[in-house]
């Protein structure tokens, strides 16, 4: 099964192909920190920022939880694609430091996956 994950800004719309949808908005929002609002969630101090905070950790948990109950049982039923997107307001900061890490985390289990950050430069 292909899994993609995919960041995303919800001012810009929902990624149309999207299996599984997350919204990660009610996190601290780096946008608003002036040192950090040029920086995307691929930087260390945006990561640090957003992952760093027990809100992220669980909510990155209760996920990872989640896709790795729903992965096998999606294959196992045949799916031969699966988009799971994560959004926050811009697609910058939150989303993406949170599909990096859901991504670290399912590649060292074995998951073969893509990640694409759709509204990183926008």
């Amino acid at each position: 099964m292909q899994t993609s994950l995919i960041s995303f800004g919800y001012k810009h719309g929902l990624p149309l192909d999207a299996d599984v949808v997350l919204d990660c908005r009610f996190l601290p929002n780096p946008h608003w920190v002036p040192e950090l609002r040029a920086l995307t969630g691929l930087d260390g101090p945006v990561r640090e920022y957003v992952l760093g905070r027990q809100e992220t950790g669980e909510f990155v948990d209760r996920v990872d939880g989640l896709l790795r109950f729903l992965l096998p049982h999606f294959l196992t039923e045949g799916k031969s694609y699966l988009a799971i997107a994560v959004g926050c307001t811009g697609g910058r900061h939150r989303s993406v430091a949170v599909v990096e890490e859901l991504a670290t985390r399912l590649r060292a289990d074995g998951h073969g996956l893509s990640v694409f950050h759709r509204d990183i430069d926008r």
